[in-house]
Formats: C-alpha cells, sequence, structure tokens
C-alpha cells in the first residue's frame, strides 16, 4: 500500500490517496445500508477544514473502534480518499483515539493555539450562556444606520438600548460562563471570562472570573467547543450562537465549530429550549422551565435587562455571578431532560 501521510485534512486532495491524517470527530452517525449492514457517517475537522468520513461495516477494525469514540475525540486514521457527489471524502478503514506524546502530533494542528489555563478547564458536555450589551454610540453611526435603527425599534416597539444589545452588529459579549455539564449542578465549577470596560480596574476578583478581551472571548469558546463531545444551551441557537457566530466574523476570529446547522439533531449541539419550547402556546424561557421543575432559577435579583446599567458602573463581579447561575440552572435542565426524556430516543443514544 502506498501511503501518502497528510499534514492535514486539506491536504487531501485527489481521490485513489491512502492517508494517515490527525483529526477531531465532530459528527457521528450511525446508518444502516440497503442490505441491512451498518455503516457510519462522519464529520471531520481540525483548525482549516472539515470533510466527510464514512466507514463501512466491512473495515472491521474502524467499524469496531468507532463504537468506543466520541464526538470531539482527537483521532488519528488511516483512509483512502474518495469521491463523492464531486466532493471528496475519507473511506475509514482504522481509527483511534490519539495516544499521549504521539509522533506527529501537535494539538495546536487540530484545535488551535490555546492557552494552558484553557485546555485544563476542557469540558466533555459543555454548558454555556453568554451576556451582552450595546457597544455602539448614535453619534458615530452614518445616517442611513441610524435610521434603519430607529425604524426597528419603532416598527417593533421595543427600547433601542435593548435592541442594540441584542444585535451582534451593535452590542458585544461581555461574559461568558461555562461549565461541565454532567458534574452536579449544586457542586458545578463555573468559570466565567468577562471583558472589562474601559478603564476598568480590578480589585479582588475570584479566580473562577477571568478578564479578557472579546476576541480572546471567542477564541477560547471556539476552542472549547472543539474539544467537547457536547455543547448544551438553553435557546442557544435561538440567540447566544448566532450573535457569538456574527461577532467572531466582526472581530476575525474563525468559527472553528458548526453548531447551527443541524437544526433538529441533538448532537453536538443540544439546545434544550427546541426540546422544552410550547411554540408559541405559552412561554417557555428558562426561568418558567426552572419554575414548572422546581429548579432554583437565576433570574433573582438581576435579569438580562440589568446587565448593561452593571457593565457602565463596572461591576462584572455581578454580571459574571448572574451568568455563573444560568449556567448552573441549564445544567440542572440538562439533568432532568437526559435522564427522563432523551435516554429513550433513537437519536440521543451514541452509534
Amino acid at each position: 500500500m502506498n501511503l501518502e501521510p497528510a499534514q492535514s485534512l486539506a491536504d487531501l486532495s485527489q481521490a485513489g490517496q491512502v492517508v494517515d491524517v490527525f483529526a477531531i470527530l465532530r459528527r457521528i452517525e450511525k446508518r444502516e445500508a440497503k442490505n441491512g449492514q451498518p455503516f457510519w457517517n462522519l464529520t471531520l475537522a481540525d483548525q482549516e477544514t472539515s470533510v466527510e468520513g464514512r466507514i463501512w461495516s466491512s473495515d472491521k477494525q474502524a467499524a469496531t473502534a468507532i463504537t468506543d469514540l466520541a464526538t470531539g475525540n482527537a483521532v488519528k486514521i488511516r483512509g483512502k480518499v474518495d469521491s463523492y457527489k464531486e466532493k471528496l471524502q475519507l473511506i475509514v478503514q482504522r481509527i483511534r483515539a490519539v495516544e499521549e506524546d504521539e509522533a506527529g502530533y501537535e494539538a495546536s494542528t487540530l484545535y488551535g493555539d490555546s492557552p494552558e489555563w484553557l485546555v485544563d478547564l476542557t469540558c466533555r458536555s459543555l454548558v454555556f450562556d453568554i451576556e451582552t450589551v450595546p457597544d455602539s454610540e448614535l453619534r458615530d453611526m452614518p445616517p442611513t444606520i441610524v435610521k434603519t435603527l430607529s425604524e426597528h425599534c419603532e416598527r417593533n416597539e421595543r427600547d433601542q438600548g435593548l435592541v442594540m444589545g441584542l444585535s451582534p452588529f451593535f452590542g458585544k459579549t461581555v461574559s461568558l460562563a461555562f461549565g461541565e455539564g454532567e458534574a452536579d449542578p449544586e457542586e458545578q465549577e463555573v468559570t466565567v471570562l468577562v471583558v472589562p470596560p474601559d478603564n476598568w480596574q480590578a480589585d479582588d476578583i475570584p479566580g473562577w472570573i477571568r478578564p479578557v478581551s472579546e476576541a480572546e472571548l471567542l477564541s477560547s469558546f471556539w476552542a472549547l467547543s472543539a474539544r467537547a463531545e457536547l455543547v448544551i444551551t438553553y435557546n442557544g441557537r435561538g440567540f447566544d450562537l448566532p450573535f457569538l457566530v456574527a461577532r467572531s466574523l466582526i472581530l476575525g476570529v474563525p468559527a472553528r465549530v458548526d453548531l447551527l446547522s443541524d437544526r433538529w439533531g441533538l448532537r453536538p449541539h443540544l439546545d434544550l429550549f427546541e426540546i422544552l419550547s410550547q411554540r408559541g402556546r405559552g412561554p417557555s424561557n428558562l426561568d418558567v422551565v426552572c419554575w414548572a421543575l422546581d429548579i432554583q432559577s437565576p433570574k433573582g435579583e438581576m435579569d438580562g435587562s440589568m446587565v448593561a446599567p452593571a457593565y457602565e458602573r463596572g461591576d462584572l463581579d455581578q454580571i459574571a455571578t448572574y451568568n455563573r447561575e444560568d449556567v448552573r440552572a441549564t445544567t440542572a435542565v440538562y439533568h432532568r431532560v437526559r435522564d427522563s426524556i432523551l435516554k429513550y430516543r433513537k437519536d440521543w443514544a451514541r452509534g
């Protein structure tokens, strides 16, 4: 066998190549062929690109090994490049998890460069939530933009500051809280990345709060998502993720993990709102769901409308605490949904 080593997935150039390559497993989907034999569709990714992969049951080692792997795993693959519908894909013949001190492997080629402290905070099931504030002054905008914004607010009878804070084109991310979703919500360690306002003076902030720039917050989020088997949100598909994607575009940060395309999929992004939403028949925000499930709600002394004033005061501790409790509440809801709903769904069980 003529083996052509590839430094990255982007090096796959023509059908017939047989390569050894490192990749992140972004999707594992078990299917059944017409003859009744199982096969697996994969999405393989590194920091540069992603390609589709396939495992046939006739490739015994790969078909056996894939059952012990999960999305988010770094793997070494031997496969043959094939062409399907004019796109290159990789027919996986052998696959295994990357070993410690693996020759030729550099984590940065898959996940990008990450600070050491972030690697230590990697989550298997990543629960996250963000807080945002306005970041634009009307006096600095062209008249056409001011007119468009004003007309939108009037038409929808919404406060201009609220609209700006909820739009990635007029606002920014100032806090991102995350933690391990499989942890006990009452004991869960939650880290909060905060973006300090100008001239902010750090006092004695707790260790679970980490001041960063917005660009660093975004790149940290994508690095964490690339390492996670599952990303869990409450209405992340409706707000958090589109906001982060657009802010990443604006700030030139690669949005390296696709968490939006498969709206009805449960992996790699589980949006609890999509499971529990009442489709307009009644409110089903996190506060309502927590009340119905007898879970401590984060909406106590603070709510989302109070984040911008707190940010103007430089009260990052208050924002971070509120953001942290959102993550703990989301985690508690996830545990209830996981144990009483998802365990009975065929599309939840790993292939």
